[in-house]
């Protein structure tokens, strides 16, 4: 999978020595600017846009998100009480299944609660009835699975084959849509305009029948909407024509769009050895620190790195270094990369666009420490040091 983000930005004159090593460091000033995007996409097409905590749930900068945005979406009772103990707005909970425990306390915190089948809706039937009994304010949605796939890699495409996200739309039916109030579809990731207009295409004949019962519809997130070449007057206005066509009010919730290019995790080399290639070991783990570069697979840019050689016009020129993690873990290589200059034992560097899905899931497995967050304003030069992790946090999460 190839990433379409990677801008160095303002970190192109960031001083890495200024913060410990490993660290993530987001910048605030970003930040503001991929919101004051997503704030006019929803001002001029008359939308609702909510921000996606399963991305990227800095919650320190919760204020800012706040300025701009309509609200979060959730994925479970532990995103919803990060939610509400930090976030404004409206709350949008989705989850693949729910258990019946956590029910009541997210009816409590949502306005939106979404399943994923009906046989939950109706499973659940009597807590949601006890909930709204006791005072609380929320509506029901159900996610659907459009069954047009758009995605680049099938482990990310919830219309893949088989896929457990979703329900089906083909099978969907009078009696699943009764006290439905809105439908939600999440089909894209990094992805541009084209491919939701084509979803909504196809996805339009299968449920305009219910259109005059529903009150909103939510279109999920993977939209790059904050990369500086996606079609933003091309989704205003497709946005305007459905809420005219439909009646309905409409959400999107961008995830890795709102933190798009806001920050860069920085490392060191710890070892160099030869083995057929120069191999370096750094403090930044892939497994532990961006799982994605394993799971999706990709390759994350790196802040000022030489392009590949030409073997045609670069004969002798300084080659790739095989970057990889401190863990146990055969497998745990970043990529490949050239230098300007060195590498050398004790060099800093940072890979790019590390604000969304790495901070998210970051363990300590095999005892790598986490990094440390740091929160830096590129308009004014500040910078803070939101949280250090220390040997208590790994001891903490064992037994």
């Amino acid at each position: 999978m190839e990433t379409r983000a990677g801008d160095p930005g303002a970190f192109a004159h960031f001083d890495l020595s200024r913060v410990d090593s490993p660290a993530f460091v987001v910048d605030a000033a970003k930040l503001r600017a991929n919101l004051a995007v997503l704030a006019d996409v929803r001002d001029r097409a008359g939308i609702k846009v909510l921000a996606a905590l399963k991305a990227f749930s800095m919650w320190k900068v919760a204020p800012v998100v706040g300025e701009y945005l309509d609200g979060v979406c959730t994925s479970g009772l532990w995103e919803a009480l990060l939610a509400a103990e930090n976030y404004r707005g409206e709350i949008a909970t989705y989850c693949a299944a729910y258990k019946a425990d956590d029910l009541p306390e997210i009816c409590r915190l949502s306005d939106h609660v979404i399943f994923n089948s009906p046989g939950q809706i109706a499973r659940f039937a009597p807590q949601i009835e006890q909930a709204r009994q006791r005072g609380d304010a929320f509506d029901i949605g159900l996610r659907i699975n459009p069954l047009h796939a758009e995605g680049e890699v099938p482990k990310y495409d919830p219309c893949a084959p088989h896929s457990r996200l979703g329900f089906p739309v083909n099978q969907l039916t009078d009696a699943h849509m009764a006290g439905v109030n809105g439908l939600h579809f999440h089909t894209l990731c990094e992805q541009d305009f084209e491919p939701l207009e084509r979803t909504w295409l196809a996805l339009l004949p299968r449920i305009e029948r219910y259109l005059p019962q529903l009150e909103w519809l939510n279109f999920g997130g993977g939209h790059h909407i904050t990369r500086a070449d996606y079609q933003r007057d091309e989704l205003v206005a497709f946005l305007k024509a459905v809420k005219a066509q439909t009646g309905c009010e409409i959400y999107l919730e961008p995830g890795e769009a709102v933190a798009l290019d806001a920050g860069i995790l920085i490392g060191t080399v710890l070892d160099l050895q030869e083995n057929g290639m120069p191999i370096g070991i750094t403090d930044i783990s892939a497994t532990c620190h961006m799982p994605d570069v394993i799971e999706a697979p990709y390759r994350p840019a790196m802040l000022g790195e030489l392009p590949p050689l030409d073997p045609q016009t670069d004969e002798g020129a300084g080659g790739a270094v095989r970057l990889g993690g401190p863990s146990c873990l055969a497998g745990d290589v970043i990529g490949d990369y050239r230098f300007s200059s060195g590498p050398e034992i004790g060099q800093r560097f940072a890979f790019l666009d590390q604000a969304h899905y790495s901070m998210v899931k970051t363990t300590t497995f095999n005892g790598v420490p986490l990094p440390s967050i740091w929160l830096w304003d590129s308009s004014t030069d500040e910078l803070e040091c939101v949280k250090r992790f220390g040997y208590e946090d790994f001891r903490n999460r064992l037994s």
